[in-house]
Order: structure tokens, then sequence, then C-alpha cells
């Protein structure tokens, strides 16, 4: 039986502990995995001059899929792209997917809190096509319907396959008339072929607040990159902040999984980051390959540690080291 080849980028910041923890973990799934490290982000581009090498997302490009641990990104103008947005691009990673659950023994705003966002990943403003003209600077939206039609009918099938019962796709057609204004068309064609669901329109701004007040109206929504990515760490502050949120970054032919969180430069080393947004990640990962089973008994091992409360990190009300919380993940694993 042929391995499953998954790629392993550890990042900056406490990317290496996530990442190191997350793959102890995988490997006491009695699963066919073989790692493969490679090396990306802001202390790679110190040594090397390059956050990643086209070489690099080339290999990654056979793999599998790529698990990622945050990477850091220099911010100001003549600096070089984030390691996630480039692979993204470079791998038409085009389906960003965020679940945002709440778990029992986690401080939540909404407890039974259950969504799922889907965020073109390839377009709009990330697209990163700004010039500066004298003391005014450009940035290009870019909006096609091709993107708009796969990245709709990726939420529609993600509904239907878990399903949900709405689809709303979140837009600033008012304003953007062009740009969302094409997006919003697409979605409403889309969602003509799949009438077992209701499909709903909201302005994003209005969609914000009543993701603060009444998230419950919500099963999948669908949006634009960067409204998606506001959004979805908004959602985070709902289910106990971003160390508890996972995404996918799905293409048609490989799939980059990643913690949402960034890279905490300031408890890099101190041995506390919480590794649940990467295993979660990583149940995601092991979700789009097919192993199922073991999915599903990874995220219950993960969430009876998190329920007992008594090996959990600082972020989330315990004193649990990284490796102690590991290691209460793989005792629930094997008892």
């Amino acid at each position: 039986m042929p391995k499953t080849r998954i790629a392993l980028i550890r990042g900056d910041g406490i990317g290496p502990e996530v990442i190191d923890s997350t793959e102890e973990i995988l490997s006491n799934l009695n699963l066919n995995l073989e790692f493969t490290h490679f090396e990306a982000g802001y202390k790679h581009m110190k040594k090397t001059g390059s956050q990643i090498e086209d070489e690099t997302i080339e290999e990654i490009g056979r793999m599998d899929a790529c698990l990622k641990g945050p990477t850091q990104t220099a911010f100001g103008t003549k600096t070089q792209r984030g390691v996630a947005p480039t692979i993204r691009e470079k791998l038409d990673l085009y389906a960003n997917l965020r679940p945002i659950k709440s778990r029992k023994g986690v401080k939540c705003l909404f407890p039974d809190t259950d969504l799922f966002i889907v965020r073109e990943n390839t377009e709009g403003l990330y697209k990163g096509l700004e010039f500066k003209s004298g003391e005014t600077a450009f940035g290009v939206r870019v909006i096609t319907k091709s993107g708009s039609e796969r990245i709709a009918r990726f939420a529609f099938n993600l509904a239907r396959k878990e399903k949900r019962r709405k689809v709303t796709a979140v837009h600033k057609a008012n304003v953007l008339k062009e740009t969302c204004g094409l997006f919003l068309n697409t979605c409403r064609r889309v969602a003509e072929e799949y009438p077992e669901i209701k499909f709903q329109d909201a302005i994003v701004d209005a969609t914000a607040l009543k993701l603060i007040t009444k998230p419950e109206e919500f099963d999948v929504i669908l949006t634009t990159n960067l409204f998606g990515d506001i959004l979805s760490d908004e959602c985070a502050g709902l289910i106990g902040g971003l160390g508890m949120t996972p995404s996918a970054n799905i293409g048609d032919r490989t799939a980059l999984f990643e913690p949402v969180h960034g890279s905490a430069p300031d408890i890099a080393g101190k041995k506390i980051a919480n590794p649940s947004a990467t295993i979660l990640s990583s149940v995601l990962m092991l979700e789009y390959l097919g192993e199922i089973k073991s999915a599903k008994k990874l995220e219950t091992a993960l969430n009876q540690v998190l329920a007992e409360g008594r090996t959990v990190t600082p972020d989330i009300g315990g004193n649990a080291k990284t490796h102690e919380f590991t290691k209460a993940v793989l005792e629930k694993l094997h008892p």
C-alpha cells in the first residue's frame, strides 16, 4: 500500500511547537503517513533571502497534502509576500475553509456556535496588484465569473455534504457594484443548481454585527477573499480565540492545512503554545485524505481533553505546557 505523503512546514515563532505536537499525534494514529519537512517563512528568509522557493512549492504540489505552521510576514512596501498567499496562488488553492465550532470546556460567547466560512482564496485585493503614483496608492480588486462560480459551487457542495440548510453569500454590492455585483450574481446562478439548500445574501457590515448577536442564523457563509479573512477572525472570538480555529486551503489537485493564528513571537520558546488549531487543521486534512474514522477519533480525543479542562494551555484557562497537552490527547487516543 503506497504511503500518503505529507509536507510539513514548521514555520516561525510557535510554529515548530504546534507542528511538532501535531506530527507526534498523527504518527500515533497507525496510518501509512510519510512526513517530509520543508523550510519556509521569515526565519528562512533571513538565511536565504526567500520566504519560500519555487522548487519547494513544486515539491509540495506533488505531495498528497501539506500541514503548515504559522509564518511571519514583514510589513511595508518592497517586502516579500507571505508563505501562505504564495502557495495558495501558485498551487491554485482557491477554496479557504474555516469551520467555526464551539467546544465544551472552552469559554465561548455562544456555546452552540457551529458554522463554516468558505472564502475565495486567489482573487480580490489579495492578488497584490498595488502601485503608487506620487502621493496616491492604488489597489486593484480582481473578481472573475469563473473564480466566483467555483467557490460558490464548493460552498454548496460543502453544505450538501454536511447536511446544512442554508448558504449566505456575503458582499458589498450596494457600493462595490461591479466586483461584488459579479460575485453575487454568480452565486445566485449557482444556487439554482441546489434547490434543496436555502440561499440568501447579506451585506458584509450587517453580517459582522449579526455574527456577534445571532450566529445561529448562519450555516455556511460564502464570501470573497478579504471579507472572509476578516469575518473568520471575528468568528474566532465566538469560540475561544484564534488558538481554536483551523483552516484548509483546497484546490483541485492538493491542499494546504494551517491554524488561523499567527506565529505569536511573544510566547515562542516558552512551551505554552496551544496546538488545538493545528490539531484541528490536521483533522480537516485527514478528512480530505479520506481517513474519516481517524479524523473523527482524533477530534473526539481533543474534545475530551478540552472538556475535562485539566491539561489545557494558559490561553484557554489552564497551566499546561504544550507537551503535556499533547500527551493528554495521545492518552485519549490510546486509553
